[in-house]
């Protein structure tokens, strides 16, 4: 008989590979370029998804657990608002035509599912063998928010400094130009990468740093391996379409990048006070974390900076 646990992460993994095949296979089998009405109807199936996932945490495991779930689902969700910036630099950098940025993003957040799921596991492992390590995941917490906090805007990508790239170039020749959609092209017999096979290297390695920050806070919530990587892998599924529906707007929201510091330094406090008669029940985590998410687009867009305010004039 097979291990219900098992059973459990079997079922759940089929069911995002096949819902990443159909995406690939029948879905967006020809590269276009995404409209936002197409990304803002992606970006509501895959929160409809992840809303009824959590119900059906809620039925079968109860309300804590369910709690948990959407708690760090709305904080890895809210924390990839950073990576859409970063990833706007990226693709304006390598000039990467619209009809292909679909493509990257894909089989860049399948490749981050796979590194997430094992620093999760590893995460997990970590605290539940050493417990005093939750003491050092909140004060680094706490200590990416101040860093953010004070963070300059003039954030520059120079993949030339990336190792995986370097070490591409020297295995693998590239090509000057892109050869529409593809990763790699046959050139006299011989095999080529090409400049978008570097965009996706940047963009894996950019998540894996982005996760660093958001997988602790995860685990400042739950330490339940399975809610843990469900609601991450709810999250990343939703960044692509949400990239696409924010992409051109995101500069509007000039409040949440400060906001998002202030999540990843509360959810710190949480992680350090998890052990002591001050502990944040997580119902009241994710009231504070939705209120912060909520009051920082609204006074975006009533009180806009004064750079903001012009672009928008």
């Amino acid at each position: 008989m097979i291990d219900p646990v098992i059973l459990k992460w079997g079922i759940f993994n089929l069911f995002i590979v096949l819902l990443l095949v159909f995406d690939l296979a029948f879905l967006n089998r020809k590269s276009h370029e995404v409209s936002l009405k197409e990304a803002l109807g992606w970006s509501a199936f895959w929160i409809a998804l992840a809303l009824l996932f959590g119900g059906g945490v809620w039925w079968y495991g109860g309300h804590d657990k369910a709690l948990e779930f959407f708690t760090g689902y709305v904080i890895e969700y809210s924390l990839s608002v950073d990576n859409i910036f970063v990833f706007i630099l990226i693709f304006g950098y390598f000039s990467v035509a619209p009809q292909h940025r679909h493509k990257v993003l894909f089989w860049g957040i399948l490749g981050a599912l796979v590194m997430r799921g094992l620093m999760i596991l590893v995460g997990v492992s970590l605290i539940q063998r050493f417990e005093w390590i939750i003491y050092i995941f909140g004060a680094f917490l706490i200590f990416t928010g101040i860093r953010m906090l004070f963070q300059h805007e003039d954030t520059k990508v120079d993949p030339n400094k990336n190792p995986l790239v370097r070490l591409l170039r020297k295995i693998m020749p590239v090509t000057d130009e892109y050869h529409g959609g593809n990763f790699f092209v046959h050139i006299d017999g011989k095999r080529w990468a090409t400049p978008l096979l570097i965009v996706l290297i940047v963009i894996e390695t950019t998540d894996l740093i982005f996760a660093t920050d958001s997988i602790p806070a995860i685990l400042a919530i739950s330490h339940d391996p399975f809610i843990v990587y469900t609601s991450n892998v709810f999250a990343i599924l939703g960044l692509r379409s949400l990239y696409f529906a924010v992409a051109g707007i995101i500069d509007l929201f000039c409040y949440l990048k400060y906001v998002l510091s202030v999540i990843l330094a509360f959810v710190g406090i949480k992680m350090l006070l998890s052990h002591t008669m001050f502990k944040i029940p997580t119902g009241w985590a994710l009231l504070v974390v939705v209120a912060l998410l909520v009051g920082a687009i609204v006074a975006s867009l009533l009180w806009p900076m004064p750079s903001e305010k012009k672009e928008v004039d």
